[in-house]
């Protein structure tokens, strides 16, 4: 028997409240599996299982709020740990909590609109609690927005968690900065022969080959790809490079793609656009938070040149990528007009140096002139 906890789904995390129970008691598990929906500041996270199993009973109910670390459920027979790659002390539940009992059934009189029920599964809201102002009572899109709009975390409180993490990152990361212009008319050049070729759904962008070429460089600068955790440096195996992405209404999110170095420029794009529209809609994973090895973040779209990135902890780098700014660029002896990127390094002191640093930068610039072999 083993316990699930809250997990720990970043930096600026303390708590988070139980949203709803996708598996009940008795129901088979199996590695990847969305146990339950969690709320937290960023939204509503899907908490997922790692190991197979059976779940032997919930022990808090829908609407709980718990710290991070604390056990929401026992497990049988997995041998797992749900807690995340980097969990808090556990915390004493509430002992008025009691098991929560299988939802009941739908009412079959109920009717939704096919949008609403759509949006109602994204954001998984209980359309029993959705009061209905279309033709007959029935249950409208319009009317699950508003509820989504009323239940969901104000961007004051997440902005809030978000600058208590900074803070902390800050105060206890020795932080150095080093930037690198590199020129990418080649990358540029290659991107606008293959999207020729391509719908407007399918096209390129050249974010997809800044977080691979990022990825590939990790693989000969391990020492900007792991976690200080327990005044250690715990480099990783794996590379989950975390992609900065703006919120509505305010805040940010980081969520990971996994094995970023392992994907074709093609998946890693259609990664980056599923990533950004679930976690605009405010809907993720909790691997998908909890997991980033290192995080990218790019202004580019913003009109800003260069930015100088806040490491997120316990990671230990973030590497940032401003707009594409015609410069004069020396090519063969002559000044001539070149489309130049700043890339910048936040690196933590205490895992690594300016030297090192130099050189990661100086080999993503080298990966990003070679677009073709990404």
């Amino acid at each position: 028997m083993t316990d699930f906890r809250m997990p720990s789904l970043g930096a600026d995390m303390e708590d988070g409240k139980l949203v709803e129970w996708l598996k009940h008691p008795g129901d088979a598990l199996k590695r990847g599996d969305i146990l339950a929906v969690v709320e937290t500041q960023k939204g509503a996270i899907e908490i997922e299982v790692f190991e197979d199993g059976v779940l032997e009973e919930s022990l808090i109910a829908p609407g709980a709020v718990l710290p991070v670390g604390a056990v929401m459920a026992r497990i049988r027979g997995s041998g797992m740990s749900a807690a995340a790659p980097h969990p808090a002390p556990s915390a004493p539940v509430p002992a008025a909590m009691a098991p929560t009992p299988p939802p009941p059934a739908p009412a079959t009189s109920m009717r939704t609109t096919p949008a609403a029920r759509r949006l109602a599964a994204e954001r998984a809201i209980d359309l029993s609690k959705v009061l209905g102002t279309g033709p007959g009572g029935s249950i409208t899109r319009e009317d699950v927005e508003s509820l989504v709009a009323t239940t969901a975390p104000a961007p004051s409180s997440m902005r809030q968690a978000i600058a208590a993490a900074m803070a902390r990152s800050k105060r206890e990361i020795p932080h150095y900065y080093l930037a690198h212009t590199i020129d990418v008319s080649a990358a540029q050049t290659w991107l606008s022969q293959q999207n020729a070729l391509r719908a407007p759904a399918e096209r390129l962008l050249l974010g997809a080959l800044q977080v691979k070429a990022t990825a590939l460089a990790l693989r000969e600068f391990p020492d900007f790809n792991g976690f200080f955790d327990k005044d250690a440096f715990q480099p990783s195996a794996d590379i989950h490079v975390g992609v900065a992405i703006a919120i509505r209404g305010g805040g940010l999110a980081a969520p990971a793609i996994h094995n970023a170095a392992d994907l074709t420029i093609d998946d890693l794009m259609a990664k980056t656009r599923d990533l950004v529209r679930r976690v605009r809609a405010g809907r993720f994973r909790s691997s998908e938070i909890a997991d980033p090895t290192i995080t990218v973040t790019s202004l580019g779209d913003r009109g800003v040149e260069s930015v100088w990135g806040v490491i997120y902890p316990p990671q230990v780098a973030i590497v940032g990528f401003g707009k594409a700014i015609e410069k004069p660029w020396i090519v063969a002896g002559e000044i001539k007009p070149r489309p130049a990127v700043t890339i910048s390094l936040a690196g933590d002191h205490r895992v690594s140096d300016g030297h090192a640093g130099a050189l990661f930068l100086q080999r993503i610039g080298e990966l990003l002139s070679a677009p073709a072999a990404l």
